[in-house]
């Protein structure tokens, strides 16, 4: 709640509208989604996850403090702040400086064999 920003994180579901302005090189590439819901819902969702972790990592870059958050009422922050353009929220992210006194220690983390298998 003391952020001095929150970032709301959202994707628009509809994405591939703008396809031909972004991707002009291949003029059928909106008809892979707009015959597929399924694919554009996966693909919307997880491209606006990867692009919220690059502004993760830019603002790390930059100095700031991030802190990313799940389990809010995206619902409500949906109609609240992003049904006029008909996206949807994903996830929050806190930026600022830290206060670093009132901070725990770093969580363990699993080691590589423990989260990674090489194929």
């Amino acid at each position: 709640m003391a952020a001095p920003v929150t970032v709301i994180v959202a994707y628009d579901p509809k994405f591939y509208e703008k396809l031909p302005k972004l991707f002009p090189h291949n003029p059928d590439a909106t008809s892979w989604f707009t015959s597929n819901d399924a694919l554009a819902a996966t693909t919307a969702f997880r491209n606006g996850t990867l692009q919220g972790a690059y502004l993760i990592i830019a603002a790390r870059a930059l100095g700031l403090d991030t802190g990313g958050m799940s389990g809010f009422d995206n619902d409500k922050v949906d109609e609240e702040f992003l049904r006029p353009y008909g996206w949807r929220s994903n996830f929050l992210v806190n930026l600022g400086h830290g206060d670093w006194s009132g901070v725990f220690p770093r969580s363990p983390r699993l080691d590589f064999d423990e989260a990674c298998v090489m194929l």
